[in-house]
């Protein structure tokens, strides 16, 4: 079995008592890391001055290496919070007015890339297996393959792609689809994904579609595939039915006081459609006055990315938007909504989902959505709450049994809310069996072993004349259309 190499923005380091952080995606390459041996490489979260990168920090746990390295402030301010955050996070979420392109950050962002390539490079093995995980690291395989890399190289993106309309009004747009194409096996959320990814191709006359998941470009053959990212839903269902016997779970119903509990839970995101949500609260207890004074919206919303300008701004939104309705509805003994500005703990979340009666789980745009995932796994079987979807999740092309809204209309959603609140045991319950079947079946270690799987079997295409055999002195370069080339 080929050794596995994950790289991604981040890593997971195991704390000193071994115990990493936790999250599905984390136990399920973990998982992987540990069958098969390997290595995760990733930025440390430190920066420093231009000439103080020293060598990568190395932490061993079992057979897997977490391989760390630091960044320069330079590579901070031009890579992840300019080019990643300021640039392609908003493109890929439908927001151009968002988007501030500059060539100072998109220069960061390859140079980075081709930082990690240097890194990585003289740990690999001929037969590893490289795994690539989400939007900071697009161009990663391109500057690998430049380096003569010939292993199979499958890349995951965890956010959504978007349709050639909005993705083609990026000025590095074809440098990134070519960029692409570099990978054997490129992983999406959904058919959706996929589809606009597709497209692009088209639009841009990139290659040519062998099937509906073959593509070729150039002489290079590659699977483009969805893959839906799930959660390890009995460990997290058994972590939800313990937490319901805890102090802090006695302690939140006791405040509740009978009031039934909706939550939210999201990062600090303009993604999320968090005021949007709120808007929609708010218009429920006006239309519903009768239901004032009965439920309680707890909003949980971790602060997110704080050094960037916009997501510093929208926490003041958020903060005074749920202030006001407070302020307008509340009375001396209820508080409307509960906003807590900061993260919990894995086990109080799942406590949380399974008290509540109905979760909001409604953003303008997502890749996947593991929230509401998370939700649905933590229910009481007996009497499960409701699971209000935007359908703009990528949750929703898989859990059709949850109430699709549409977060734009927040009177529909509105609306959507009372039917939630109000529906009946047995449909809460036919709806909730069928969601959790399609947990059980599409769990995260499915995920991975569906990628792995794939990237193990697609050995890269190369026509027999596409490029001479590797030998001393040459090196590879990219031609203009995109195809691999030796050239001394």
């Amino acid at each position: 079995m080929s050794r596995l190499i994950v790289v991604s923005n981040r890593v997971p380091v195991p704390d000193k008592r071994g115990t990493a952080p936790a999250g599905g995606l984390a136990v399920a390459l973990k998982t992987a890391l540990e069958a098969r041996g390997g290595l995760w490489l990733g930025w440390s979260g430190r920066s420093c001055g231009e000439d103080e990168i020293g060598p990568l920090t190395s932490v061993k746990e079992g057979n897997i290496e977490y391989a760390l390295t630091d960044l320069t402030q330079q590579d901070v301010e031009e890579y992840y919070q300019g080019f990643a955050n300021r640039v392609l996070w908003p493109i890929c979420h439908y927001r151009l007015d968002l988007a501030e392109y500059g060539r100072r950050e998109m220069a960061g962002y390859f140079r980075v890339n081709r930082f990690f390539a240097s890194r990585l490079l003289p740990m690999l093995r001929e037969d590893d297996l490289i795994w690539v995980h989400d939007y900071h690291l697009i161009p990663l395989a391109a500057e690998l393959r430049r380096q003569g890399v010939r292993n199979r190289i499958g890349f995951f993106l965890h956010i959504p792609w978007p349709a050639p309309d909005v993705f083609l009004t990026m000025p590095v747009h074809e440098e990134l689809l070519k960029g692409l194409t570099e990978y054997d096996v490129i992983g999406f959320q959904t058919v959706h994904d996929r589809e606009n990814f597709a497209d692009c191709l088209a639009r841009q006359g990139l290659g040519k579609r062998l099937g509906t998941t073959r593509f070729m470009v150039g002489e290079q053959a590659f699977t483009a595939k969805p893959y839906p990212i799930g959660i390890e839903t009995d460990e997290f269902a058994g972590i939800a039915r313990r937490a319901s016997e805890t102090t802090l779970h006695r302690r939140m119903l006791q405040s509740l006081d009978g009031k039934a509990l909706i939550i939210g839970v999201d990062r600090l995101d303009y993604s999320k459609g968090i005021t949007q949500r709120i808007d929609a609260f708010e218009t429920f207890l006006t239309r519903h006055p009768d239901s004032q004074r009965h439920v309680t919206l707890l909003q949980i919303t971790p602060k997110s990315r704080s050094e960037v300008p916009e997501y510093e701004a929208m926490q003041r939104t958020v903060a005074e938007q749920a202030g006001r309705v407070n302020g307008a509805l509340g009375t001396v003994d209820w508080v409307p909504i509960r906003y807590v500005n900061r993260s919990l703990r894995r086990p109080a979340l799942a406590g949380l989902y399974r008290m509540a009666k109905l979760a909001m789980v409604t953003p303008l745009r997502d890749g996947m959505n593991l929230v509401a995932k998370e939700y649905v796994a933590a229910q009481n079987e007996e009497d499960p709450g409701v699971l209000l979807l935007s359908r703009f999740a990528g949750a929703a092309q898989e859990l059709k049994e949850a109430v699709l809204v549409n977060p734009y209309d927040v009177e529909g959603t509105a609306e959507a809310l009372a039917r939630g609140l109000a529906m009946p045991l047995e449909e809460r319950r036919q709806r909730w069996q069928g969601m959790m079947a399609t947990l059980r079946e599409n769990d995260v270690f499915a995920w991975c072993r569906a990628f792995l799987d794939d990237l193990s079997g697609n050995a890269r295409t190369t026509a027999p004349s596409a490029a001479p055999p590797k030998t001393a002195g040459y090196r590879m370069t990219l031609d203009p259309e995109g195809t691999r080339r030796h050239r001394l």
